[in-house]
């Protein structure tokens, strides 16, 4: 991970994902086009911010925490370069699920 990356700490309840290389090989060897890979829908959770607030001024805590690997939807995410390096934001409520 690179210096700006551990820098960078997303506001409220925001994400940031490191989304997963598009599958260019089927599970039976078959080569796939790159035209025909689609866009992956599974990412690593980079960074995490400290939460939203609820109508009481507490702090809500996101459900998701770096390293964790998360569902995403086809959809949706702010799509932002450091250091050459391609992240997406999203908020925590996007995120539709962790992988184990």
């Amino acid at each position: 991970m690179s210096a700006a990356v551990r820098r960078f700490k997303p506001l409220f309840d925001r994400i940031l994902v490191s989304k997963a290389a598009a599958e260019t090989t089927t599970a039976a060897g078959i080569v796939l086009p790159s035209n025909s890979a689609k866009a992956p829908n599974e990412a690593t959770v980079v960074a995490v911010g400290p939460g939203f607030r609820n109508n009481d001024g507490e702090c809500v805590p996101n459900a998701v925490k770096e390293g964790d690997k998360v569902l995403l939807p086809e959809f949706g995410g702010t799509k932002i370069e450091l250091d050459g390096d391609e992240f997406y934001l999203y908020r925590d409520s996007d995120i539709l699920g962790t992988l184990h």
